[in-house]
Parts: structure tokens; C-alpha cells; sequence
């Protein structure tokens, strides 16, 4: 049986701190809304960097499928982009219940700018008002409107990398998955960041993480309930189930030791490894699940940082070659 990890005593002085001072429920996902109202209330209180000014934002609405609403996009387009410039499809973090495209303006800004390049971010619906499929029907959609639109975005088609944080690293896998068997765009890239991958949850680092002050066991339970409901889940939703990882892009996939993701994301990238897929693994000691957000000038923050920068430099130039 394992043990509940206690993070007050097991984190640096750093890492605890910040632990310390969120509020004891904040990710105590029984009652959704109310989850939603917290985290809200906690961001709007946490200082924002100011975006970097050589960067456009805009946004557009991709065509759905199955008759559901234009799925949202967002742009960040950076001044002096070269022609046929790479682009990055980003799929944002929140458990597939909370948060929206909104949340990462500073991150994806910030990309566009660093690497010359566009970047699209992608508003999904939440569950549970939108249930399975629905998230990956709505990241599919948005991908290939980027894929479509790339004469007039400035980027080449060719040079498409898919990324995403939490369940939007989940979500990036399933839209990757769903990209090679369907005939979707061809994609160089996958940027994996403690992804949600497996909604059985029943590994070992998914039961040591209980603390609700961040992603933990029940908040887990909670969501892929919320967005699974009654339909059977399928490797498009919860990408540990697929039974063949071969044909995809090349990946990349980083998370801390206290992260309750640790053994399905180590899992998924060794599986991927056995298919002939190379992928990249960084496992962090020390960090928990989002502290690289919430403590970014910290030594494993900024080298995590650095590492998914180095990674992106290189599968972004190396698609051009």
C-alpha cells in the first residue's frame, strides 16, 4: 500500500513555501464551480510579468465538428517573422475542467518571441459540461485550421510542433494520436508537459499525492469522471490505453517527483521509446505538479525552463533542415 506523500516535510524550504500558502482546498474538485471560482480568485492575485511588446495577439474561431460551437483560438504572432516560420499548437493545462486559453498569454507570448515563431493556443470546452470526446474533437478542430491557414499566418505546414501542459499534455497526445490516424496535419513535435495521460489512476506516485492544495488523487478521480462520464474511454482520451505508439512525432515529456503523473508520464515515454519513437525524459527531483509556474526563478525551475526551450530550438530549426 502506498503512503501519502507529506509535501510540507518532503519540499525544499522554497517549493513548501509556496505549498504553504495556498488555500488547504483549493484543488478539492467535488463541487467544480466552486474549484473554478478559487483558482480564479488565486491567479488574479499572483503578480503577471508584463508580455512581450514585439508581439501580436489576435484570435480567430476554428469550424467545429459533429455541429458543436467555433472552437476559440488565440494568436501570438511575433514582429519580423520569417516566411514559412515554424508554429507551436498549445493546448492549455487545467485538468480538463478548469482554466482556459486565457491562462498561459504570458507562456505563449513569450514562446512566440523567444523562437521566431507563431504560436496557437487553443480554448477547448471543459468538461463536464462537454464530456468525451468533445476536448479532443475541439483541439483536432483547431489544429487543422492552423494547419489550413498556415500561408496566411506566415508558417509553414510542414513545421506544426503540438504542446501542452497537464491535461493539455493529455490533450496534445490524444490530438497527436488522432493527427496520424486520421490524416491530420503531420506534426514535428510533441511537447509533453506533466501530462494527464491515464484515467485509471492507478499507479503508485497517483496515490501518493493527496494533498489538495495541488493536483492530487481525488481532484484526478474527479476530472476524468467529469469528462469520461458514461462513455468509454479511448486512447484519443486517455492516451495510455493506445495499443500502438508507433508513427508519431518525435516527443518530449518532463515531471517532478511529487507530481501524482510521475509513473504514467515515465511509462508513456518508455513506451513510446519501444514503438521507435524517440522521446526525451525529464524527471525533476523536488518539483511538484505546476511549481516550475509558481517558483520560476528557482534553480529547477529555470533549468526545466531551459530544457523545454532547448527542446523546442531544436525541433523547431531541425524541421526546417
Amino acid at each position: 500500500m502506498t503512503v501519502a506523500v507529506d509535501l510540507d516535510s518532503v519540499l525544499d524550504e522554497q517549493h513548501a513555501g509556496v505549498v504553504a500558502m495556498l488555500p488547504p482546498d483549493l484543488l478539492d474538485l467535488s463541487d467544480i464551480p466552486a474549484a473554478r471560482a478559487r483558482l480564479e480568485g488565486l491567479l488574479a492575485m499572483l503578480p503577471a510579468p508584463p508580455p512581450p511588446e514585439n508581439v501580436t495577439v489576435s484570435e480567430a474561431s476554428a469550424p467545429s465538428l459533429d455541429g458543436a460551437p467555433d472552437v476559440r483560438l488565440k494568436i501570438y504572432t511575433p514582429d519580423g517573422l520569417e516566411p514559412g516560420a515554424p508554429a507551436i499548437y498549445w493546448i492549455h493545462g487545467g485538468g480538463m475542467v478548469l482554466m482556459s486559453a486565457d491562462s498561459d498569454d504570458l507562456l505563449c507570448a513569450t514562446r512566440a518571441a523567444n523562437h521566431g515563431c507563431v504560436v496557437v493556443s487553443v480554448d477547448y470546452r471543459l468538461a463536464p459540461e462537454t464530456p468525451a470526446p468533445g476536448l479532443v474533437d475541439d483541439c483536432f478542430a483547431g489544429l487543422t485550421w492552423l494547419a489550413e491557414h498556415a500561408d496566411e499566418l506566415g508558417v509553414s505546414a510542414d513545421r506544426i510542433m503540438i504542446g501542452g501542459a497537464s491535461a493539455g499534455g493529455g490533450l496534445a497526445a490524444g490530438t497527436a494520436l488522432r493527427a496520424r490516424d486520421e490524416g491530420g496535419p503531420a506534426l514535428v513535435g510533441q511537447l509533453l508537459v506533466f501530462p494527464m495521460l491515464d484515467h485509471r489512476n492507478d499507479t503508485a506516485s497517483s496515490e501518493a499525492i493527496q494533498d489538495l492544495r495541488v493536483w492530487n488523487r481525488s481532484a484526478n478521480q474527479a476530472a476524468w469522471a467529469a469528462y469520461l462520464g458514461d462513455e468509454e474511454p479511448s486512447a484519443y482520451s486517455s492516451p495510455a490505453l493506445a495499443d500502438d505508439l508507433g508513427g508519431l512525432p518525435p516527443a518530449y515529456i518532463n515531471v517532478g517527483t511529487f507530481d501524482m503523473f510521475l509513473d504514467e508520464d515515465i511509462a508513456y515515454a518508455m513506451e513510446l521509446n519501444r514503438a521507435g519513437v524517440a522521446c526525451e525524459l525529464h524527471v525533476y527531483p523536488g518539483a511538484f505538479h505546476g511549481s516550475n509556474g509558481f517558483l520560476p526563478d528557482h534553480p529547477t525551475s529555470v533549468r526545466w525552463r531551459d530544457d523545454e526551450d532547448a527542446f523546442i530550438a531544436r525541433t523547431l530549426h531541425s524541421a526546417a533542415t
